[in-house]
């Protein structure tokens, strides 16, 4: 499938590219932001998908979180797309910052209008993947993911329903059990109907209740003074109570002080390539 570079900069010894294509998942153009690491240029390197929150495009990581100088070090390739199709004029995908446009929520939609294109979740655990690995010098044996916010919401079910895929998860204050929380109940009603037996599939803590695969090693940091932890959007304790039922090890970290925004996740990211790398590089 044809990749358009829309930019190239070199960065921390590698380079930060963006590229566009024709996603077949998801029936429109997307951009996805790719650093190769210096190592990339002699040898096939493992690679890191960084999934982003609510209203975040491709360049929010690439330009805020201060990422590349770590993954340099340690050899990843870091790869972070879009969160949600673009410009597909589906009626209502712009009313809302929370539901639509910059909200895929990392399901696959079963409701009209949504699920001809709203199928994030096959785009990021296939057709992204697929296109990786075929167009740069991976190895498509070591994957690990994370992401912040939604996007932690997205890691987390990744990781948990594909049992060996990836190597590793973190996240940085994922929603941890969308059925649960408002923002949740919105995007799963919208994208998925109003049947909650259906939601499951995707929801981290009703996952972990059930799973079964090789060990899981999660780390997730979550600021004590983040506003969506007190307005109940993120509700972490569900989550490690349902790990620590299934002996799923969990790193969970309060980081006093902390609030949602990325110089939280600046503060904490080079912890989480290493957490990644240890694996990756196993």
């Amino acid at each position: 499938m044809a990749l358009s570079q829309v930019s190239s900069n070199k960065c921390s010894g590698g380079y930060q590219k963006v590229f566009e294509h024709d996603s077949s998942e998801l029936k429109c153009k997307m951009k996805f932001a790719i650093f190769l690491p210096p190592k990339a240029e002699t040898s096939k390197c493992p690679v890191l998908y960084w999934l982003s929150g609510l209203t975040c495009t491709e360049q929010n990581f690439i330009t805020k979180a201060g990422s590349q100088q770590a993954a340099s070090e340690h050899g990843l390739i870091i790869v972070a797309p879009d969160t949600s199709p673009r410009g597909c004029n589906v009626e209502g995908e712009e009313e809302s910052w929370d539901f639509g446009t910059g909200a895929g929520f990392y399901v696959n939609a079963t409701q009209d209008p949504w699920k001809t294109n709203y199928r994030m979740y096959s785009y990021i655990t296939e057709e992204l993947p697929r296109l990786v690995n075929s167009n740069f010098p991976t190895d498509p044996e070591r994957m690990s993911v994370s992401g912040h916010s939604m996007g932690g919401h997205g890691a987390l079910i990744c990781a948990l329903k594909n049992p060996g895929k990836y190597k590793s998860v973190s996240a940085f204050a994922p929603i941890c059990n969308p059925m649960q929380c408002a923002w949740g109940q919105k995007a799963f009603s919208g994208y998925l109907g109003e049947d909650k037996s259906t939601w499951e599939a995707y929801d981290a803590t009703v996952l972990a209740a059930s799973y079964s695969g090789p060990e899981l090693d999660i780390l997730i940091d979550q600021g004590r003074d983040d506003q969506f932890l007190s307005a109940s959007q993120l509700l972490p304790d569900n989550l490690i109570a349902a790990c620590s039922e299934k002996k799923i090890p969990v790193v969970f970290r309060l980081q006093q002080g902390y609030d949602h925004s990325y110089y939280f996740i600046f503060s904490f990211i080079n912890e989480h390539i290493k957490h990644h790398a240890k694996y990756l590089n196993a």
